[in-house]
Parts: structure tokens; C-alpha cells; sequence
């Protein structure tokens, strides 16, 4: 059961990750002149969102499945 909640989370994780990549590498052209800054940017925002909703649904996952 563990498994399928870290492959579920994985998923939904991978496309907080690609929608926070568009959304802010989109935002950041707009502010600066070159383009590698906001890529840069932008895959650190990436990151970030896949390690947090990863944790977060792993977690509640956790939490949730004794009940």
C-alpha cells in the first residue's frame, strides 16, 4: 500500500514540479534580460514543489491510512 501512495504522490508531485516550472520561469522572463537566470530560478522552484508535495502526500498518506 505504501507503495501506490509513493507513486501517486510522485505523480502529482512531477506535475506540481512542471506547473510550478512554467508558471515561474514565465514570470521571471518578464523581470530579467537574459534567459539563463529565470531557468535557473525556475528549476529550484521545480524542485522545491516536487520535494514538498512529495513529502506532503507521503505523509498524509501516512496519517490517513490507519483510519
Amino acid at each position: 500500500m505504501l507503495l501506490f501512495d509513493i507513486v501517486i504522490g510522485t505523480l502529482f508531485a512531477t506535475l506540481a514540479a512542471i506547473s510550478a516550472f512554467v508558471i515561474t520561469y514565465g514570470e521571471y522572463l518578464k523581470h530579467f534580460p537574459d534567459k539563463k537566470r529565470p531557468l535557473i530560478m525556475a528549476a529550484q522552484a521545480a524542485l522545491a514543489a516536487f520535494v514538498f508535495f512529495l513529502l506532503a502526500s507521503v505523509l498524509l498518506m501516512v496519517v490517513i491510512s490507519p483510519f
